[in-house]
């Protein structure tokens, strides 16, 4: 999708740019060196921009690649690594209400017909974890008779059919041809159309800085050949990432042997978030 009042798509370019330096500034450097195991050779890049290369940088092929990620709900011991992580990766606000990624608990109570459902922003796990600077689930379950429970890491969906582009009235969120969803702060209004737009609540508005905000798949991260942050630093394997043009690739081999699904389906999003391990009640 390319911008009216940038047809070159240079801003594009410089917009990446500026992404991977941002949260090479946050964190002092990229989180970890684990590669995705798609790209074993990919060339080093210092993320700049190429005039005549490809988007975003001279080193990537946007055509080549179709991300995709996977998360295995049974596995996650909802330990919220992967959203310090994440904060840490990407300069996302550190208090408990601004997040790219997220997990929610659902416990179903003996005697009960739903699932009781919370996250790391409930005011009961804030309280028990002492600071909106601090993650972790209060243990507020312990005297009750707990019949089933886990946790359901949620994220973007990188839709193939995104709403959030198609309400966007500047062009400021756009879809790279290798799938991910990302946003352009210069061209962003701040209006929010895509924030409600978006069936999964994965959106927000960052009001210090007057735009919408997301998880991007740490975008700057898998362009160079490395894996989100998240998935980097979950200790358990519950998230995978790959592209799925490899059939060889951890999320092509994920979806191949479980079987999988997605939220909200009847959406017409398309979502290529695929998930094991939940049942109805996850939307």
């Amino acid at each position: 999708m390319t911008n009216p009042s940038d047809p070159s798509g240079k801003a594009r370019r410089e917009f990446l740019r500026r992404l991977g330096g941002a949260a090479v500034a946050c964190t002092g450097t990229l989180v970890g060196t684990g590669s995705l195991g798609t790209v074993p050779n990919a060339p080093k890049s210092d993320g700049a921009a190429a005039g005549s290369g490809s988007f975003p940088t001279k080193d990537y092929d946007w055509t080549k690649h179709r991300w995709a990620f996977g998360v295995d709900a049974a596995k996650c011991i909802g330990c919220l690594r992967c959203v310090e992580a994440c904060k840490a990766e990407n300069n996302v606000p550190g208090d408990a209400h601004h997040f790219n990624t997220w997990v929610e608990r659902y416990v179903y109570l003996e005697g009960e017909t739903g699932a009781r459902v919370d996250s790391h922003h409930d005011p009961v796990n804030i309280a028990a974890s002492g600071s909106e600077g601090e993650y972790r689930f209060a243990n507020r379950y312990k005297d009750a008779k707990v019949e089933k429970a886990f946790f359901v890491p949620k994220l973007c969906n990188q839709c193939t059919h995104p709403a959030c582009v198609q309400v966007c009235p500047t062009g400021a969120t756009f879809q790279t041809k290798d799938g991910v969803v990302l946003i352009d702060d210069k061209y962003c209004i701040g209006c929010q159309y895509c924030v409600q737009a978006c069936p999964y609540g994965a959106r927000y508005f960052n009001a210090s800085k007057g735009v919408s905000q997301k998880c991007y798949w740490c975008y700057h991260r898998i362009t160079k050949g490395l894996q989100p942050a998240c998935v980097e630093a979950c200790p358990v394997g519950a998230r995978v990432f790959g592209d799925r043009n490899d059939k060889q690739s951890p999320i092509s081999l994920f979806i191949r042997n479980n079987r999988v699904q997605v939220l909200r389906p009847e959406s017409g999003n398309a979502p290529n978030v695929f998930y094991v391990g939940i049942d109805k009640e996850v939307s």
